[in-house]
């Protein structure tokens, strides 16, 4: 499992070129909150927004998860314990006001692109008018 990639994997690159494309910059596998020791893909700091490229082998994806036929007990309790840990990391981030996006990686990567940009952008213009009301 050493070799196994868990950052710049083909589908978070070519998310992140086109975010990037659309003009907005982001911290790249970063802690969006200091105390936890969780990564997101993407980070945008001044907006609390945290964008995740969940692989589907590694996340048990609904649509193409397939269960190893050897060592079964151990996948189950592995591939069981990393989505538990998707939903405790979903949580412990809203709970702190941040917007959490998570992909598959096998969605169509301009699709995604264009709701990382609508919702940061959105929560800019809300953060904007919130400090033109003060």
């Amino acid at each position: 499992m050493l070799g196994n990639r868990n950052r710049d994997t083909a589908p978070e690159l070519l998310l992140r070129s086109l975010v990037h494309r659309a003009g907005l910059r982001y911290r790249v596998a970063a802690k969006p909150l200091p105390k936890m020791r969780r990564t997101a893909d993407m980070v945008f700091r001044p907006v609390k927004v945290a964008v995740f490229v969940d692989g589907c082998f590694w996340h048990g994806c609904p649509e193409h998860f397939v269960m190893p036929k050897t060592n079964q007990p151990y996948w189950e309790d592995k591939i069981g314990r990393n989505v538990q840990r998707d939903r405790d990391t979903d949580q412990r981030l809203a709970d702190e006001g941040w917007l959490v996006l998570r992909f598959w990686e096998h969605l169509d990567p301009e699709v995604c692109a264009a709701k990382v940009v609508d919702a940061v952008r959105s929560r800019r213009q809300r953060e904007a008018e919130s400090r033109e009301q003060q």
